[in-house]
């Protein structure tokens, strides 16, 4: 994962070409002395929510040179192609299209709502025409619809990933009565990634803080190969906003949070801000504990940070979920193939098991010190190449700088055209 000391690694345009001991070539057009550093593959997020595209310099300047949106509007898929071509600086961008979901107690105003088979097949349609490729799905989604997504996404090529959807919550799920979509169902339906283990433990312990039973759950996952998303700091963000009595959103990190959002979420952070503490670290503490049951039964983990949303400030979220997935009983090399050799083989079937070596994508962070030992050298690069476009930390500052003062004029324009291309109104968000 960290490079050997006396060797070089060079580059060709976003390709990493050579690998091996200094032999005294020549050097190339650009240098970069490493002597003293250590050098590993970049981060991957594997879940964030991106409103302007300056947003993207916080992620590069935590290490992070790939993230996966999802909550895609047709702005992130031009945005995908500017990275691509290098008119815009940041993370390689991946996307799923729209979030689909049902009414129900989790339906959001930026969802797309479907509610029948046909509404179902349309949308995924559309999505498909539209250029998407990977679908998220949702809680609520009722049965009819979500069998109708996951038939149209086989006929079409089309990936599936997201909270495992439930069916139509009747009265007394999950504790008096099961869910209509028993979770078990969906474990041989090619999902992607399964998000959040706070929605594995609702959906598929019926909310019971059972770990005999949460260690059976892990066997079943491991065996049809699931991959999982914990994204445990989305939670623990949450606890962090109770425990402060709603202090932790006045953070330094909070600047990184577009101002939309922060507006759309004032009510969430009283909610949480007058949560009851002891009952919101116990919920934890079993999230961690359940992190743990799925990687000791060989479930593959990958590492998101739901960044973008509530109180998870992007780039440095995904550096908190690590430290986590630590806690909860992973080895800092464990959490870091997490973020880099599980992610690659997740998104792009890249088997390199996050090894910086010839013909993988030249995504690469330069750090003061081992992150195999020291994490926290992770929190500030001494430099980034981003598919071989280097940013030194004074650009990296830079950027970081430019992420706290997002363009509210394009971010209103990218979350209006998203609303009406999925048959939203976006007064319901953005106002008259």
């Amino acid at each position: 994962m960290v490079r050997r000391a006396g060797e070089t690694v060079w580059i060709d345009g976003d390709r990493i070409v050579e690998a091996a001991p200094n032999d005294g070539e020549a050097a190339p057009n650009t240098l970069i002395d490493g002597r003293g550093l250590y050098l590993m593959r970049g981060l991957t997020d594997m879940h964030v929510h991106l409103w302007d595209q300056v947003e993207l310099g916080a992620y590069l300047a935590h290490g992070v040179t790939q993230i996966r949106n999802l909550s895609g509007m047709p702005f992130h898929l031009r945005l995908a192609q500017e990275i691509e071509s290098g008119s815009v600086v940041g993370p390689r961008l991946v996307t799923s299209g729209p979030i689909l979901n049902s009414t129900g107690a989790n339906f959001q105003i930026i969802h797309e709502r479907v509610e029948t088979a046909d509404e179902a097949r349309a949308a995924v349609h559309r999505q498909h025409a539209a250029g998407f490729r990977t679908l998220k799905v949702y809680s609520n989604l009722s049965r009819e619809a979500y069998e109708a997504i996951r038939d149209e996404a086989r006929e079409l090529d089309m990936e599936i990933m997201g909270h495992s959807p439930e069916g139509r919550r009747g009265p007394g799920v999950p504790v008096q009565a099961p869910f209509d979509i028993a979770f078990e169902e969906l474990l041989d339906d090619g999902f992607v990634t399964f998000e959040h283990v706070e929605t594995i433990a609702w959906h598929g312990l019926r909310n019971r803080r059972d770990l005999d039973a949460m260690r059976a759950l892990a066997a079943r996952l491991a065996a049809s190969k699931a991959v999982v998303d914990p994204t445990l700091v989305a939670f623990y963000n949450l606890l962090r906003v109770a425990e402060t009595k709603g202090e932790f959103v006045n953070g330094s990190d909070m600047q990184l949070l577009n101002p939309l959002v922060v507006a759309q979420e004032a009510p969430n952070y009283a909610r949480w801000a007058a949560e009851d503490v002891e009952t919101a670290r116990a919920d934890f503490a079993f999230y961690q504990a359940a992190t743990a049951a799925l990687h000791q039964a060989g479930v593959r983990l990958v590492a998101g940070s739901d960044s973008g949303i509530f109180a998870n400030a992007p780039g440095v979220s995904l550096i908190d979920e690590l430290d986590l997935m630590v806690d909860a009983g992973l080895t800092p090399a464990q959490a870091l193939g997490a973020a880099t050799a599980n992610a690659a083989l997740t998104l792009e079937a890249d088997d390199s098991g996050g090894l910086v070596r010839p013909g993988v994508r030249a995504d690469l962070i330069l750090l003061d010190a081992d992150p195999t030992k020291d994490m926290s050298a992770l929190r500030r690069p001494v430099a980034v190449i981003a598919a071989g476009r280097l940013q030194d930390r004074a650009a990296l500052d830079a950027l970081l700088a430019a992420a706290r003062a997002p363009d509210m004029t394009r971010t209103i324009a990218n979350v209006s055209e998203g609303l009406k291309a999925q048959g939203g109104d976006p007064s319901a968000v953005l106002g008259p």
